[in-house]
């Protein structure tokens, strides 16, 4: 099916929190519900009869500033973008406004291989680099295809033989020619890019649940038991380590750290954030996320879910117990924060950053002060009316004009960054849990059911 999306002032804006474990879903199969001008196709479906009730109506937790609500926002252009080997695109986090074209349409779909279920989950987003898609299945079987047409290049079986396959995993990074994976087996694996064949393995005190990030001849790998440790990517040698504050209790999944200028800045389940020297490891500053206002089990979790964000000399970090921040990358002073909770990841570009809250709210929010320019409801459950069912959103990602959210309905929905307006909608082969990603003019999609899907 051919996606006709339009550039000017009309945007994807993929602002997205996965919220908890239990609210993971799984559709598949549906046709896409599209509107005239839409960006994913220009023909209307025919209504269905029976009463219409929104799906968008629900008292709002964020509110625009007056100051600014209205005022005009200006984007960077976008630029292309060759390559995706982090999660979160670099090591920085910071991907800015990636070109692709104005058309797009689904041009392949691969088997990943097991989808999620209730014993296990796809945790990890998908990779590109040198002309390959890499992604990770929800047992840790590690499989590569040709970017072009979704060909399989090669598969990988993970599990130790002495483990049970019911486990949660990390995720997938590249550098040089290899590709790092942290396991729910406390390993850190190293394969050829090329090949799949095992280049080092490396067990650590704890699981992981978060993607490695790899910078510099480094992988750095974060455990659930809040430690996070520097590798040799040649070898796997440990060269350092730090241990943040345990938290016993934690949601799913977790936030690879970002590294930058020579500083890694680690997000921890506890809600503590730490910037070491990426050389030694050494402390440079600490903060805290926590909560400000705990009105109930769940919002005493300060989980940073979200991957923190190195951009220009910054450091923006958003935890589920309901705190947002911009700090000074080398003196770690706080130069603003705002009582804003969410669990996906947050995204800059230019002056601006895009966000999902924990109330399934898109928000467009200024980089120098945060201050929000507009505010724009999602649907938060398959069944409105009796409230069944939570959405999970996933995302953003800035693309052409336009952010891409993905839902745990099965849904992709495209809304734009300079005004909020919902664009329109199309359906995956299942829910989606993690965000999508964005190269060589493609969106890649990495849908419960370990489904693959290229649009380009």
């Amino acid at each position: 099916m051919s996606v006709r999306i339009k550039a000017k002032g009309k945007s994807l804006n993929a602002l997205a929190a996965v919220l908890m474990v239990s609210a993971l879903g799984m559709l598949g199969g549906c046709e896409s519900l599209t509107g005239p001008g839409a960006p994913f196709g220009p023909d209307l479906k025919v209504p269905l009869p029976g009463e219409r009730i929104s799906v968008l109506l629900h008292q709002r937790s964020l509110n625009p500033d007056p100051e600014i609500a209205g005022k005009e926002i200006t984007l960077p252009a976008p630029t292309p973008n060759t390559n995706w080997p982090q999660a979160g695109g670099t090591a920085s986090h910071a991907m800015h406004h990636i070109a692709i074209n104005e058309t797009i349409s689904n041009v392949w779909r691969a088997d990943v291989g097991d989808a999620s279920d209730d014993e296990v989950r796809i945790v990890g987003s998908p990779i590109v680099a040198d002309g390959r898609a890499y992604a990770m299945d929800s047992l840790s079987n590690v499989s590569a295809f040709d970017a072009g047409n979704g060909k399989r290049l090669w598969t990988v079986e993970l599990t130790p033989e002495e483990e049970e396959d019911d486990h949660i995993s990390g995720g997938l990074a590249y550098e040089n020619g290899r590709v790092f994976v942290t396991t729910g087996f406390a390993q850190v694996v190293a394969l050829d890019a090329g090949n799949g064949a095992l280049l080092w393995r490396k067990s650590l005190p704890g699981p992981m649940r978060s993607a490695p990030t790899a910078r510099g001849g480094r992988v750095f790998a974060i455990t659930v038991d809040s430690r996070v440790f520097a590798l040799s990517a040649t070898t796997g040698e440990e060269l350092w380590n730090y241990t943040g504050i345990a938290e016993v209790a934690s949601l799913l999944g977790g936030a690879s750290p970002a590294v930058d200028q020579g500083v890694v800045v680690a997000p921890f389940a506890s809600g503590e954030l730490v910037a070491l020297k990426a050389e030694n490891g050494r402390i440079l500053w600490t903060d805290s996320l926590t909560s400000r206002r705990r009105t109930d089990v769940v919002s005493t979790l300060s989980h940073i879910r979200g991957r923190p964000i190195i951009d220009r000399g910054r450091v923006f970090a958003i935890s589920h117990g309901g705190l947002m921040v911009s700090i000074d990358l080398r003196s770690g002073r706080r130069i603003w924060d705002k009582e804003i909770g969410g669990l996906a990841s947050p995204w800059v570009a230019g002056d601006y950053i895009f966000l999902l809250t924990n109330d399934a709210e898109v928000a467009a929010i200024s980089r120098e002060n945060g201050s929000i320019f507009w505010v724009q409801t999602l649907p938060r459950f398959e069944d409105p009316v009796e409230k069944d069912s939570p959405i999970v959103w996933t995302g953003p990602v800035l693309a052409s004009d336009r952010l891409i959210i993905t839902g745990s309905h099965g849904e992709v929905y495209s809304v734009s960054p300079y005004s909020g307006d919902i664009m329109g909608s199309v359906e995956m082969p299942s829910g989606i849990s993690v965000p999508p990603i964005v190269a060589g003019g493609s969106v890649y999609f990495l849908a419960n059911s370990a489904t693959l899907v290229a649009y380009r």
